[in-house]
């Protein structure tokens, strides 16, 4: 899977204490999906709290689309995103979607 270099960061855009600390409170209420695959991919949605988003910092948004944009991994970790490692996330307002190389990795 390809990722479009204009929908990221050029380099990770690390969170300042103070920004990470803003959204400490909204940890526990990120939802994750179950995982689900295809042929190729293994799949798993993480729902972002609503009020959470309105405290990610702007740069670590895409303003065309409205959207996340593709975070890189030490960004949505900063977040606090937990997935297993070498996944691709993948960009919606609310709803981030990561996506695993091949069939039973995780």
């Amino acid at each position: 899977m390809e990722i479009d270099p204009s929908r990221r960061n050029k380099k990770p855009r690390p969170l300042l204490e103070s920004e990470r600390e803003r959204l400490d409170e909204f940890i526990d209420s990120i939802h994750y999906s179950a995982r689900y695959s295809d042929d190729q991919f293994e799949y798993r949605h993480v729902q972002l709290p609503k009020n959470m988003l309105k405290k990610i910092p702007a740069d670590y948004f895409d303003s065309s689309k409205g959207t996340l944009k593709l975070l890189w991994e030490e960004e949505w970790r900063a977040l606090g995103i937990t997935q297993v490692r070498d996944v691709a996330p993948l960009a919606n307002p609310r709803l981030t979607a990561f996506i695993e190389p091949g069939l039973g990795t995780l």
